[in-house]
């Protein structure tokens, strides 16, 4: 059994944090990562007070296990959401899209164990100044929002930069990335396109099966002249909006075009018009399981990976 610091600051069982993924994190999803023995998450996405406020009290009929809230920063209900986290005594926080600076100011003193998700050094080093918990370094081999450094080159050096834990992300869909994310330092890792086909996951059917047939160059990047980089599957939403900014469509047009086009993917299943955000281990994902399944695969496989590990040494 893989047991690591993160299990005790967030009291759970297995470092497996389930990602906030909009429209498809929801107390389903996240109260069957939990009861599983890792972290579920709820994804605010651009989600109002109540709507989260209703997931949050949903989870707690469905697990008596610690789970998270993940909160988008640049949400235009930003402030309302920070509230509702403190009046729901939810434990952990998630953030993303942003600096939490300024709501850390009334999360910290509350109880609430803050984890950034971070791109770069530079940033995990501030976060971890403002009093987080831990950060999630997560490369751009992950879906949606992306920075530019890898899983493989941005988690060895957060964690030479901090002090707190650090949760590895990006690209990790099996024993061997869990294993590997351990060895670059990492005390847990955050799994997002795996659970997209966990039986618990209510994304649309045509989601999870664009994901079973996906290979290893199924996704894209978009958005990255204007510093919104995505990754994606590769659909004809995605190849639209490539070609409009090859064109040099300005940023009020592209934002015209991907106005609801995750909702379109992960709710109605509309394959012309919606953005399938998913990571780069799309290709690896082709089972689905329940939640429990997923998580003890991601463990039981690293474990493996682990005791064989020192074969090469003479």
């Amino acid at each position: 059994m893989i047991r690591t610091p993160i299990c005790d600051v967030v009291g759970i069982e297995k470092p497996v944090f389930q990602g906030g993924m909009a429209w498809i994190a929801d107390a389903s999803l996240a109260s069957a990562v939990s009861n599983a023995g890792g972290l579920g998450v709820i994804s605010a996405m651009n989600a109002d007070a109540e709507w989260l406020r209703g997931q949050i009290r949903a989870c707690r009929e469905l697990t008596d296990r610690p789970f998270g809230v993940n909160i988008m920063l640049q949400s235009p209900f930003v402030d309302e959401v920070a509230q509702v986290v403190v009046d729901e005594h939810v434990s952990v926080v998630i953030t993303g899209a942003g600096t939490p600076n300024k709501h850390m100011k009334s999360w910290v003193p509350a109880g609430i164990k803050v984890i950034p998700v971070v791109a770069s050094v530079a940033l995990a080093r501030l976060v971890e100044r403002a009093g987080a918990v831990a950060v999630v370094a997560e490369g751009g081999e992950s879906g949606g929002h992306v920075g530019d450094l890898t899983t493989m080159t941005l988690v060895p050096q957060v964690v030479d930069a901090v002090d707190v834990p650090v949760v590895a992300a990006g690209g990790i869909a099996d024993g061997r990335g869990v294993a590997a994310a351990l060895m670059l330092g990492a005390v847990g890792v955050q799994v997002g396109t795996r659970f997209l086909v966990a039986d618990e996951c209510t994304v649309s059917e045509e989601y999870k099966e664009r994901i079973l047939k996906a290979n290893d160059i199924a996704t894209m990047v978009t958005g990255r002249r204007d510093d919104g980089a995505v990754r994606c599957l590769k659909t004809p939403f995605s190849r639209r909006y490539a070609k409009l900014e090859r064109e040099g469509a300005s940023k009020e047009e592209l934002a015209e075009l991907g106005r609801g086009s995750l909702r379109k993917a992960a709710v109605d299943g509309n394959y012309e018009e919606g953005s399938f955000m998913a990571g780069q281990s799309a290709g690896m994902v082709t089972r689905r399981q329940p939640a429990a399944d997923i998580v003890d695969d991601l463990l039981e496989g690293a474990e493996e990976v682990l005791r064989g590990a020192t074969r090469w040494v003479r």
